[in-house]
Formats: structure tokens, sequence, C-alpha cells
């Protein structure tokens, strides 16, 4: 049985619709959580640079947690789609079911690991003894309730997978107001309250991913998928977790080693400079945002591709993936152009050194040219993920992140003495490279 909103005969007009309205409010919910972070970081700033660090060293161990989560989120909402585009809701309550108590045992094992080895972590992440302090406060907070990360993460994943992705984006819009006003409240205090400085940012930030996993689970009670998770069943290990686990296996791997191949690579630029390291940060921070374009689109293409094979109908799977990916191409080639022309005036906002100015515009000017590219390897990620290959996208980030990338760095960065230009040069052949892999990939997979 297809169920209703599955079909294959409708026009490209309407299929553009339908991807934007599954799209564009994951771009708006990305976009509302990296302003978040923004004002949270300008609020932690107000404390002193020591303090900026502890947060930044604890959040590098935090993004290992949470490449986990999203992982299981990827395994799970590839499920879900099939299975709800197969017209199976039984099975799509049943997945969302034993996903949730797979994540919530993931949450609790990270919340003991940061219990126990909060600083050894910290060190690990290169944690000065200046900043070790704080940072083990922040972190202690933040991490150790993690089941609150891994839940609101599996749970946005089981909404966007059944087609709804304006739930996560309300969601997020108010516990995100939400953030903001408790942030400035437990950070500086007010009306009496003298705030707790870093640990006031660490229990906002808590406060509001327990609100968050609450709200999200409440919306899921009112789905088709609803489930509970206060009702006895048996856990079918063989039939749903274990397919959970081998999609989101290759999920984790690839993100830990895109996070691992990262610190090589960050090192490999402090080597060409201080000053060009920090050329690269702003400029990736500004970048930041074309990112939020294609991982909305993305999460529409893997819906759409995973509904599509689930009701057996490759063809349209196909075609909504291809089209997703146009459609990011377009946007985001769009950004490109604002990059090109904008860049020096949006280096500006982040310093007013002439020559970080300078090296911000090169690095900048070169990302330009990449925005198709990142476009179509971010949506083919997702059309891939949708359609329950999570190995593809893992081997291309090992290729682009430890062949070409670092490999890029040394000898264009380094050994070429192009500095900046070396280091984004080297983005460009890989998100390009990469981007070529996985639309072979798509092709090969999907019949059409």
């Amino acid at each position: 049985m297809i169920p209703e909103g599955i079909s294959q005969e409708r026009s490209t007009k309407q299929k553009i619709k339908i991807i934007l309205a599954l799209a564009v409010p994951a771009m708006i919910e990305n976009i509302l959580q990296t302003v978040v972070g923004f004002v949270d970081t300008l609020f932690v700033s107000k404390l002193g640079l020591n303090e900026v660090t502890a947060v930044g060293v604890a959040n590098a161990v935090l993004a290992v947690y949470i490449a986990i989560f999203m992982a299981v989120g990827v395994g799970a909402s590839s499920l879900i789609a099939r299975h709800v585009g197969a017209g199976n809701i039984g099975q799509a309550k049943a997945v969302a079911k034993q996903s949730t108590i797979l994540s919530f045992f993931i949450g609790l094992f990270f919340g003991f690991i940061t219990l126990f080895f909060t600083e050894p972590l910290l060190r690990l992440m290169g944690a000065e003894p200046s900043v070790l302090v704080d940072a083990s406060v922040y972190f202690r907070i933040v991490a150790v309730p993690s089941v609150f990360i891994s839940l609101m993460f599996i749970f946005g994943s089981i909404l966007r997978a059944a087609g709804d992705t304006k739930t996560p984006m309300k969601v997020s819009w108010w516990i995100n107001i939400i953030h903001i006003v408790l942030d400035y409240f437990f950070i500086f205090g007010l009306l009496g309250f003298h705030g707790l400085g870093l640990a006031g940012a660490a229990w906002a930030t808590v406060i509001v991913r327990v609100l968050g996993a609450i709200a999200l689970y409440y919306y899921i009670q009112k789905s088709s998928i609803s489930f509970s998770l206060f009702q006895k069943s048996s856990l079918d290990i063989k039939k749903f977790t274990l397919p959970i686990l081998r999609l989101s296996a290759p999920a984790a791997i690839e993100r830990l080693i895109m996070r691992l191949g990262q610190v090589l690579y960050f090192g490999l630029i402090v080597r060409i400079g201080t000053e060009t390291y920090a050329a690269h940060t702003i400029a990736g921070n500004i970048e930041t945002f074309s990112y939020m374009l294609g991982y909305g689109l993305a999460a529409a293409a893997s819906t759409l591709v995973g509904q599509h094979i689930g009701a057996k109908l490759e063809k349209e799977a196909y075609t909504y993936g291809m089209l997703t990916t146009y459609i990011a191409m377009l946007f985001m080639s769009i950004i490109g152009v604002l990059l090109f022309f904008l860049s020096p005036w949006l280096a500006t906002w982040f310093t007013t050194d002439k020559q970080a100015i300078e090296m911000v515009t090169t690095a900048l000017r070169i990302d330009a040219f990449a925005q198709p590219a990142l476009a179509m390897g971010l949506v083919l990620t997702g059309a891939l993920q949708g359609a329950g290959d999570t190995k593809s996208p893992m081997y291309s980030t090992a290729v682009g992140m430890w062949v070409i990338r670092i490999v890029g760095v040394y000898v264009l960065g380094i050994q070429l003495n192009l500095g900046i230009a070396g280091v984004w040069l080297s983005i460009v052949i890989d998100q390009v490279i990469r981007a070529l892999i996985l639309w072979w990939r798509f092709k090969k997979q999907i019949k059409h």
C-alpha cells in the first residue's frame, strides 16, 4: 500500500513544492541553531577569553558525542522513511520506539563516560591547565545529562523521516528563544540573582535540551507514528535494533573520520601560521551559513528518497534525489556569488586587521566556486542515507578528508607556499571529487 502523498503522477513543479515544503523548515531550524550558538559565544565572551576557550574545548569533545547521536538518527530515519513509504506504519512505529530506547542507553553511556573521565577527555582535546578547571565545570554540566541530547536528535529524526520537518523547526524556534533568555539570566543574573557565570551558560543549555526532548516526544504522540515509551513491548533486536546499528555504524564512522581528519588538517594550517589559522577559522564561520541550506535540502532528500524506495517507486526516488540536488546547487551557487562579491565586507565583521581581511577574502572567493559541488555532496549524502546506503558517504569522506584535503593542504599550503589559497584550493578539490563519487554511487544504487 502506498501512503497518501507518495505518487508517481506529479509534475516537476509539484515535486519542487514538496521538496521545498520539507526543506525550508529544516533550513530555518539549522539557521536558528547557528544564530543561537553565535549569541551563546557572544555572551560567554563577555566573561573572558579563558571562558571562551573552555567552552570551545568542551564542545570539541561534545561534537564527538553528537556525531554518534546523529548517526543513530540517520539509521533510524532511513528505516522509518522506507516503512512509511511502504505503508507499514506499524513497522515504522516499532523502529521509532526501538531507536529511542537505543538512543536512551547510548546517551546514558556517554553521560557515565563524562562523569568519570571529564579531565582526561578534555586534555586529549588539548585543554591547557589554565582552562581545564573552567572547561571541566562546563563539560560536566552539559554532558553528564547527554541522554537529553541523544533523545532530542532521535525525536527530530523520527518526525522528519515521517515527513514532518515543521514541528522540529517550531520546537527549535521556541527553545532557542528560551535559551537566549536563560543564557543571559544564568550567566549575568537579574533582579537580585547574581548569575553563575560559565556554569550558568551550561545550565541554560541543559534546561532547553530537557524542554526540547519533552516537546518533541509530545508531538510524536500526536503524529501518525506515535508510540509509548512506557508501554511494555518485546525488544526485537534482530528485526529492528541490528538494522538500525548496521545503518548507523558507517554514519558514525564517517563523522569520526571527519572529526579526526580535522584535528590533523587544522594542525597543518597552524604550521603555515597562526594568522592563516585565524583567517581560516573566520572564513569557515562565514561559510557555515551556506551549509544550513544544504543540510535542509539533504533532510528533504533523505525523507523523499527513503519513502519512495519503501513504496517501490525507485524511478521517482531517483528523480526526487536529483531534483533536490539541482535545487541545492542553484541556491548555493547564489550563495557563492554573494560570497565572492561580499567577502571583504563580511570579513570586517570579525576583524579589522588588513592582512587578515585579505586572507579571509581570498579564502571565501575560492570557496565561492566550491558551492555547487558542496551542495551536490550534502544532498546526495542525504539521498543515499535515505536509500539505506550509509557506507558510500563514509568512503567518500575518508577519501576526501584523508587523501585529498590533508595532502592538498600539505602540498599546496606548505610545500608550494600558497598559504590560505592552498588550504581553500584543497577544499575545492575535495568537494568536487567527493560530489562526483556520491553522484556515481547514487546513479548506481537506484534503478532509474
